[in-house]
């Protein structure tokens, strides 16, 4: 049982290197902590991407200064920032750099069009969002699924140096700190990543401008094993016996459980069966995070 899955993990290895004796070679170990397309139905997650993790500072002022007096001859760190940006993911689009791309194998691109076909728009129209907005390619289904579990995405996740509207004066501040959280390919390398991210965010800098990258966290991706043939005809009819012959659904997870891909490591001889909670409107990590009880039961 893990209870440090929010905080990264960081004893949860140690632990199991310490009790190996104990723990011998499992055969199996079920994660219950990835997700559940829907819930009318048993799901298995078939990859999970990988993440990285950084803080961006851009200086440049020693102090902030009227904005009236040194608007246009001291750079606004904000904007330096947003330079930095759109080396990384393109602003127009989303789409991340090639740099962090990687060869979507064939069996994720028919599981693709599969999960487009079984949902619609209910691939995004699970989530809550303005009237008139429109979500990435949801005009290509099959694209926006790949998009969420198999292409690199960039959220900026946090902010510094910023003001509140309320108190904000006519200054140009001395700098601006940003974290970003860049998901990555379940195959992708997140050390080489980083490395990418860094160089691409502190070379030929903008005015020359002071950068600073703090690495936070870099987590692997992880892809499901071909189960046993008995082993996937116990999980589909368990499945099917249980929810009423609706079959049992394997399908890709934009989120980061690094863990496992450790796990895969201790154990390369163990079955990872990753199953979870993480369904419509269970709004994970975020503001209300609801998990369905029903479901977990």
């Amino acid at each position: 049982m893990e209870t440090e899955e929010e905080s990264g993990s960081p004893n949860l290895l140690k632990l199991l290197d310490i009790a190996k004796d104990f723990i011998g070679k499992p055969d199996f170990c079920f994660c219950m902590d990835s997700g559940a397309f829907n819930y009318d139905q048993l799901w298995c997650t078939s990859s999970l991407r990988g993440v990285v993790i950084v803080e961006l500072t851009v200086e440049f002022g020693i102090t902030g200064y009227h904005s009236g007096e040194v608007g246009g001859i001291i750079p606004e760190t904000f904007r330096v920032i947003r330079a930095l940006l759109d080396r990384v993911d393109n602003s127009a689009t989303g789409m991340v750099a090639d740099e962090f791309q990687v060869e979507i194998p064939q069996w994720a691109r028919d599981e693709a069009v599969f999960m487009a076909n079984l949902s619609g728009a209910e691939m995004h129209s699970k989530y809550d969002y303005h009237e008139g907005c429109k979500p990435m390619d949801s005009d290509k289904l099959n694209e926006m699924y790949l998009n969420n579990t198999w292409r690199p995405n960039l959220s900026i996740t946090g902010a510094a140096g910023l003001p509140d509207v309320a108190i904000a004066g006519n200054v140009c501040r001395a700098s601006t700190s940003v974290k970003l959280s860049m998901r990555l390919p379940p195959s992708a390398n997140p050390a080489e990543c980083e490395a990418k991210l860094t160089k691409l965010l502190t070379e030929n800098v903008p005015h020359n401008a002071k950068v600073t990258v703090k690495g936070g966290h870099a987590g692997q991706g992880w892809c499901m094993k071909e189960m046993a043939p008995w082993l996937s005809t116990a999980v589909k009819k368990a499945g099917s016996d249980f929810y009423n012959g609706r079959d049992t659904g394997t399908y890709g997870m934009g989120g980061s459980i690094p863990f496992l891909a450790e796990l895969d490591r201790m154990y390369p001889d163990t079955t990872i069966l990753a199953l979870g909670l993480i369904g419509p409107k269970a709004n994970a990590h975020a503001p209300n995070e609801c998990i369905n009880l029903t479901y977990a039961k």
